[in-house]
Parts: structure tokens; C-alpha cells; sequence
């Protein structure tokens, strides 16, 4: 049996300021379906500039939240193709 390899790539975009970093995530799927996202973190004064930290925070919560959309699409899709409402797909 022969399998394919099967390969996403998801964009990460940042726009920062002295105190706020803002994530964009996009994920393209091999049926054209594309998933966005937003992600951010603030700084509080008293801590040091990190943009790479800000970034950090901002990615991951543009990710968790790419990954919640991308289960309740599995989710949807499992519904409508079997007919049935079926059990939530927890992480």
C-alpha cells in the first residue's frame, strides 16, 4: 500500500509596538479551504522589551486557536458525512 506525503504550511505574520504584539495565522488546506487567525500578547510596563517573547505569546495563542478551528472543521465534516451528530473532538 502506498501512502502520500502530505504537507501544510502556515503563514505567521506580526505587527508590534513598544507594549503590543499582534499574530495573524493562516493555514491553506488541500481543498482550497483557507483557516485564519489571531493571536497577541501585551507587555507590562514593568517588564523588559522582548519583541522575541511578545512574538513567542502571540504565535501560540494564533496556533491554539488555528488548532480549535481546525478541530471543529474535522468535527462538522465527520457530522456531515456520517449524518449523525457525533462526540466532540477534544484536545
Amino acid at each position: 500500500m502506498m501512502h502520500s506525503a502530505v504537507g501544510w504550511h502556515i503563514e505567521l505574520e506580526f505587527q508590534e509596538d513598544d507594549q503590543q504584539t499582534r499574530a495573524a495565522a493562516m493555514v491553506r488546506l488541500p481543498d482550497g479551504t483557507e483557516v485564519r487567525t489571531r493571536g497577541h500578547a501585551t507587555r507590562h510596563h514593568t517588564d523588559s522589551n522582548q519583541p522575541r517573547v511578545g512574538e513567542e505569546v502571540a504565535a501560540a495563542r494564533a496556533l491554539n486557536e488555528l488548532a480549535m478551528q481546525l478541530l471543529t472543521k474535522a468535527h462538522d465534516e465527520i457530522d456531515q458525512a456520517s449524518g449523525r451528530t457525533s462526540h466532540p473532538i477534544h484536545v
